[in-house]
């Protein structure tokens, strides 16, 4: 009787041994980062989800608005995603001073594409909901494109994106 336990036991340890060898295979299998608003652009900072929501937020906190437009397989919006993501003074400008929203797709307000819908586009918009059209990058055919050399360009035009054009809301 005794045997029959342990042959019965040790066959019972051996399969669920067996069957548990599969499961920790499966997750070794590659681990997939959960998508967040920021898609890389600056994951420890707030995002909007929509540009209706960051327009709302833009006006109650009384901050202005940026807005990134890009795509994810353009290999100019990967080299600026990744400057974007690694300065210093950008990202505390941003967290600080901004409502930030990053699209990768185009909105239904032609004011966000006034010379084209091209990528990289970043675009201000003050809190009276005023599309800022004097703060532009350094192309006359792509007037809110940057590259990954403009890092200062593009800080230089947060910190004027930061004095409103109209101070009444």
């Amino acid at each position: 009787m005794v045997k029959a336990l342990l042959s019965v036991l040790l066959v019972l340890v051996a399969v669920s041994s067996s069957l548990a060898k599969p499961e920790k295979t499966a997750t070794k299998k590659e681990k997939r980062v959960p998508q967040t608003l920021s898609r890389g652009w600056g994951d420890q900072l707030i995002w909007a989800q929509t540009y209706e929501e960051a327009l709302y937020w833009a006006r109650s906190k009384n901050k202005p608005l940026m807005v990134i437009f890009h795509l994810e397989e353009c290999p100019h919006s990967q080299a600026m995603k990744k400057v974007f993501a690694e300065d210093k003074e950008i990202q505390k400008l941003a967290d600080e001073d901004f409502i930030l929203l990053n699209l990768v797709y185009e909105t239904t307000d032609k004011h966000l594409s006034p010379d084209g819908q091209y990528v990289p586009r970043i675009i201000f918009v003050d809190p009276s909901m005023t599309v800022r059209a004097d703060i532009t990058g350094r192309y006359a055919n792509r007037m809110y494109a940057y590259e990954p050399s403009d890092a200062k360009l593009l800080l230089s035009n947060m910190q004027k994106a930061k004095k409103f054009l109209k101070t009444e809301l």
